[in-house]
């Protein structure tokens, strides 16, 4: 009697599934559009005034006036949305306002400022937050509850960082695994999903173009390479450690030196412009797209990564503003081509490794990375992409450059006393 019942409740049980199925790929198909658009246009943007600053090194004279812009922008008109990517993050752990509006406009113009006049940063960060921005109005117009709103921010988080990237797959499991280490949120799955297919679709119908990488040769796996692929996680790991405590330290140093937000990356870009010209270089400065492409095929400086995670560091520290994913594509691609020298794996392929296993290390996200790493570089590489990132994500310890991440379970059972905490609280 009971499997009867069992059996006669599962048209209604379909039902439910197909109502949730259908509700969320209808608001899927227009928060993806608009977060879609929005990264087209900023990539776009962002393109244009990378390719004009290359072409007038004067303008990186102007880098203290334009963090004076971005601090005072801040100050003035987003101390409500200065958090960023943490914002995010916490309003889905704590929810309490709908993020507002103004945080997609403001970190846009903030970025753009960011690169033209030459500070080191980069765009996930951007796309990201307009991506949650614009998802989280959809709360109050749809008067969704709690649960529901849960799952708009993870929409917006997958569609902007898909969207920027060119990886649907990898977007949607950032936005659940960014959330919580070592957790997943599977009831937004399947929206989160939709919102990156999306999202990335519509990015590339305005015909933006992602940049491609090239894996040619993948060697065979044995118990050798393993073990080179074990150490070059753990140096992808504790590079991302380094990374993460540098931010911080540049940021913590600037706000108890300098009272004054606006004040700070005027400084700072004093300190940078300075040490621009004297090197006589922008290779350190802006997203360093071409110095990733030259990584997968050609020999690099050994200290290109250590100073770009100078650079990035003390840009972002000092209150400028963009994201730290694609300077940490370039920190882990230009180490990778700096262990050629030392680990027997071919150049693309420890390129590659890094490419995804520092920022794995460094976001506590190794499957998103993974997944990012099949999807850019194709999956023969995916075993050596995946030892890389795991390997990295459990030798960066509980670090991040998310602060606001909760520690949902440990990466070792010996520290389980931390779960449940931020990491800006460890």
């Amino acid at each position: 009697m009971q499997t009867i019942k069992s059996l006669l409740s599962r048209p209604l049980e379909q039902k439910s599934y197909l109502i949730f199925t259908l509700k969320w790929l209808f608001i899927s198909a227009i928060v993806g559009s608009l977060v879609g658009s929005a990264s087209a246009f900023f990539l776009w943007s962002l393109d244009y005034v990378t390719h004009w600053r290359e072409n007038n090194f004067w303008i990186i004279a102007f880098l203290p006036l334009g963090g004076f812009i971005v601090g005072a922008a801040y100050h003035y008109l987003g101390s409500d949305v200065v958090k960023g990517n943490n914002q995010l993050l916490e309003e889905f752990h704590s929810p309490k306002e709908i993020i507002p509006f103004k945080m997609a406009p403001l970190v846009f113009f903030a970025t753009i400022i960011t690169h033209l006049v030459g500070g080191s940063a980069g765009r996930e960060g951007t796309a990201v937050q307009m991506g949650g921005a614009i998802a989280d109005q959809f709360t109050k117009w749809f008067k969704f509850d709690t649960s529901d709103r849960k799952i708009l921010i993870v929409m917006g988080i997958s569609a902007g960082f898909a969207s920027v990237f060119g990886t649907p797959l990898a977007g949607t499991i950032f936005a659940l695994e960014v959330l919580i280490i070592g957790r997943m949120r599977y009831e937004a799955l399947l929206p989160s999903l939709f919102a990156a297919i999306i999202a990335n679709y519509v990015c590339l119908a305005w015909q933006i173009t992602h940049t491609h990488y090239q894996i040619p040769f993948v060697p065979t796996i044995s118990s050798v390479n393993l073990l080179w692929a074990v150490f070059s996680g753990i140096m992808f790991g504790i590079t991302a450690i380094l990374f993460s405590k540098s931010t911080h330290f540049w940021a913590d140093l600037f706000k108890s030196k300098i009272a004054y937000p606006p004040l700070r990356p005027v400084i700072g870009g004093i300190i940078l412009a300075i040490v621009i010209w004297a090197m006589a270089t922008t290779k350190y400065i802006g997203l360093g797209v071409p110095t990733i492409v030259a990584s997968f095929s050609e020999s690099l400086q050994s200290y290109d990564f250590l100073l770009k995670i100078l650079f990035t560091s003390f840009t972002l520290g000092a209150g400028f503003k963009g994201g730290e994913v694609t300077p940490l594509f370039f920190i882990g691609a230009a180490l990778g081509n700096a262990l050629v020298w030392f680990v027997p794996l071919p150049l693309p392929l420890l390129a590659g490794m890094g490419f995804v296993g520092v920022f794995a290390g460094a976001s506590n996200t190794p499957i998103a990375c993974t997944i990012m790493g099949i999807e850019l570089f194709g999956a023969e590489a995916g075993v050596y992409l995946s030892v890389s990132s795991i390997v990295s994500y459990l030798f960066s310890g509980h670090t991040g450059i998310y602060t606001s991440q909760i520690v949902g379970s440990p990466k070792h059972q010996n520290f389980d006393n931390i779960k449940g905490k931020k990491l800006n609280n460890l």
